[in-house]
């Protein structure tokens, strides 16, 4: 067990993209996650934890339109627990942002 990047994305604007999928046989514990705005504006960003990869619905969200001053970065240290095949997918207001996650992924 080490504490490690997970991952780091850069998604789309307004596009739910898969930021980090536990693999198979795997848990994992996030620790951090720190989400950047690049923009020169204002932006929102909404985090979801999907269990087995399910259909997101409402009661999925960790985070819904949180704002992102610009230029500025949110860190999130949170402690969220994930089986095998549980999905952090994020959706972002513009493509100037960047999430990178960390933690640990025990098997």
């Amino acid at each position: 067990m080490a504490y490690k990047v997970l991952a780091q994305s850069a998604p789309s604007a307004t596009t739910a993209t898969d930021v980090y999928t536990v693999g198979s046989g795997i848990e994992t514990v996030i620790s951090t996650i720190i989400i950047a705005n690049r923009a020169s504006s204002a932006g929102t960003f909404r985090l979801s934890v999907r269990p087995n990869g399910a259909t997101q619905t409402n009661a999925m969200y960790c985070a819904y339109d949180v704002p992102i001053a610009p230029n500025d970065s949110t860190t999130l240290t949170l402690g969220i627990t994930m089986d095998a095949a549980d999905v952090l997918t994020a959706y972002c207001s513009s493509a100037d942002m960047s999430i990178n996650v960390f933690g640990t992924e025990i098997s």
